[in-house]
């Protein structure tokens, strides 16, 4: 039964673009008011959410059979992430569409580090699986050795 319910659940972004300066209009809004206009869009935006946002996107996930989980609502991330200044959220300056919620995908950059084991690139693709099964790292490839006596019978 667990199985069926952890498979029914979804992990959503949404109210990420709300918190990391993430629409269009929030670049506009900085380019139009500055970073303390934009900081007051985003909280009226923050405030917003409960009422606007949260209850449609709930029932459009759950019209479908799923039920959402909302980790940038949580309380701690919420937090963390209006401790920040928004130019360590987002870069504005890069022009529209570039420099919006740039915090997620160095985070992202940095969880992966972080997180996963280190392989060399041979063992990581598993690459050697492929070759045959009783070749060592210091044997020479009988195909490429073809291909360079080939190559140097070409060039002479």
């Amino acid at each position: 039964m667990c199985s069926l319910v952890c498979s029914q659940k979804i992990l959503t972004g949404i109210d990420a673009d709300e918190q990391l300066a993430g629409y269009s209009c929030h670049c506009a809004h900085f380019l139009t008011h500055g970073l303390e206009g934009l900081n007051k869009e985003i909280e009226m935006e923050l405030g917003q959410i409960s009422s606007r946002n949260l209850g449609h996107d709930d029932r459009g996930i759950s019209d479908h059979g799923k039920e959402a989980r909302f980790p940038f609502l949580d309380e701690n991330v919420v937090s963390f992430l209006n401790s920040l200044p928004v130019w360590e959220k987002a870069n504005l300056t890069s022009p529209c569409g570039i420099g919006e919620k740039l915090i997620l995908p160095l985070a992202a950059v940095e969880l992966a580090s972080l997180l996963l084991p280190k392989w060399a690139m041979q063992f990581g693709s598993r690459i050697a699986k492929m070759e045959k099964n009783n070749e060592k790292a210091y044997d020479k490839c009988g195909r490429l050795q073809i291909i360079s006596l080939e190559n140097l019978s070409v060039e002479n």
